[in-house]
């Protein structure tokens, strides 16, 4: 059976990881953790880009070797995974051997097929970006993406014919309508493509840090006909291990280096004989305070400032609901502290605080009475509305989704006020706490993908023995699947600390 095989991009490493890095490996880890509650065999890569002109030129600048900088700087990628309870079940890295021998195959055989060729390259290259450029896409100038200044190259290379794919890319996109995601960013690669594509210049001459072409050791591999072909050495090519991977699902990239995964990969691809990704959807930037996030500027948000004020949960929850995933959006803290407090603190943590207190208070931590089912018969329809969302990387809606079964939970305990009715009727009084225990536990499983410890906590309150993990794609699809109302609660402290 294949796998669910999902990437992010691999991370240049010539800088610390910060929040936008975080963002799409959140995303990815979501989305996995989801496919898995649904029983799904996933296969969730990440990794570290560790070649070209900017790495040799960091390393240069630090006294160091590319090989000592990349290690050392693909380890704080590891490390942030970790701290942000990251379940990927691989790391690639492009130093490593089995990635330069899978290049090095790849190119030879598409040269001895004709899809590669030596030339000579002539035109504008940006090093911050790794990019070449028209004359006539330079911005005053400058580079397009971000606005440094351009070099004009001119030497030998060798190219991939790009070209010769043009119509077989515009006859996929229409086969394929859901390759290019969000559809509102599907037009211009269309345009682009229909504009006339030329053929890519895919080594380098000078550039000593790279891979090796095999037949002409002169010469490197650009840096992006490397990265790409990561999605592939991790899946287990050339030696014909990843049939039960191969062809991934979904890549989830930047907006900045779509192109490059939606019209260079898929021609590859072609030239191989290889089938495409189903998916690959490019989310937008994060500005932080308003401005764009730049080295120079020196405001790159770094997740390890943000975790120890509100959490590891409290930043994924925030990253995946402020905006919706596709768009750009602004990172402010004061957006972060009112999210926090009015859906975590004030609606996630009070529903869980005031329903286990009440239980514990009215009926000695344990009811013993079934709920009536008022608003767990709604639940199943809400499901599908959230697995539709899921299907569509709409993860703010799926957060808006389930926080809407949480303010209708708290609005029923306010309508029921049990903490008056336990006088008068202490039975209906149970039965309005058990319907609440019964919404808990649904919402410890669907939150589960986004704030895994979090959801244990409220697990284990909650009394459940099970592991969630296996029992939440039950419990999903039926609220009251092993429930007990017999169950003892264990109320712990806060689970979301309001900040001030």
């Amino acid at each position: 059976m294949k796998k669910f095989y999902i990437t992010t991009p691999i991370y240049y490493v010539n800088d610390k990881p910060h929040v936008g890095h975080a963002y799409t490996t959140i995303a990815a880890d979501v989305l996995s953790r989801w496919k898995r509650l649904q029983g799904e065999d996933v296969y969730f890569l990440t990794g570290t880009d560790e070649h070209g002109s900017k790495i040799a030129l960091a390393a240069e600048a630090q006294g160091l070797t590319p090989q000592a900088l990349v290690d050392r700087e693909s380890a704080k990628f590891s490390a942030l995974w970790k701290d942000l309870n990251i379940s990927n079940d691989g790391f690639i890295r492009t130093t490593e051997a089995r990635h330069v021998e899978t290049v090095g195959k790849i190119f030879d055989a598409l040269f001895k097929q004709g899809d590669i060729y030596k030339g000579h390259y002539v035109d504008w290259y940006c090093v911050s970006c790794e990019s070449f450029w028209l004359e006539s896409e330079l911005v005053e100038g400058n580079c397009p993406d971000c606005g440094r200044k351009v070099e004009r190259l001119q030497e030998e290379s060798y190219f991939f014919k790009q070209s010769k794919y043009e119509k077989r890319l515009l006859e996929f996109y229409e086969q394929n309508p859901n390759f290019l995601m969000p559809k509102k960013r599907a037009q211009e690669i269309i345009n682009f493509v229909k504009s006339g594509l030329k053929d890519v210049s895919i080594s380098r001459l000078k550039e000593k840090w790279g891979i090796q072409i095999p037949q002409d050791p002169n010469h490197t591999a650009y840096v992006w006909f490397d990265a790409l072909i990561n999605y592939l050495t991790a899946a287990g090519f050339p030696s014909g291990s990843g049939e039960n991977i191969w062809p991934p699902d979904i890549h989830f990239v930047g907006k900045e280096i779509f192109r490059f995964h939606a019209i260079l990969w898929p021609a590859m691809l072609f030239a191989l004989d290889l089938p495409t990704p189903k998916t690959v959807f490019a989310h937008g930037w994060w500005t932080a305070e308003g401005e764009k996030m730049s080295k120079s500027k020196g405001n790159f948000v770094d997740p390890n400032d943000i975790i120890p004020e509100y959490g590891v949960d409290g930043l994924r929850y925030f990253l995946l609901r402020e905006m919706p995933f596709g768009t750009d959006g602004d990172f402010s803290m004061s957006s972060l502290k009112a999210r926090y407090n009015a859906e975590l603190a004030n609606n996630l943590g009070n529903l869980l605080s005031r329903t286990l207190t009440l239980i514990e208070k009215n009926f000695d931590g344990v009811l013993n009475l079934a709920p009536e089912g008022h608003l767990i018969a709604g639940l199943p329809e809400r499901l599908k509305t959230v697995k539709d969302a899921y299907d569509r990387a709409a993860f703010s809606e799926v957060l808006e989704i389930l926080g809407s079964v949480v303010t209708d939970t708290n609005k029923f305990i306010d309508e029921k006020a049990p903490w008056k009715l336990v006088k008068t009727d202490k039975d209906a009084a149970g039965k309005a706490l058990a319907e609440c225990l019964v919404i808990l536990r649904w919402l410890a499983c669907a939150y589960d993908p986004f704030m895994p410890s979090s959801c244990l906590s409220i697990w284990k309150q909650l009394g459940e023995t099970a592991d969630l993990s296996s029992a939440a794609s039950g419990i999903l699809q039926n609220p009251l699947k092993g429930f007990s109302p017999q169950t003892r609660i264990e109320k712990s402290g806060i689970l979301f600390q309001r900040k001030a």
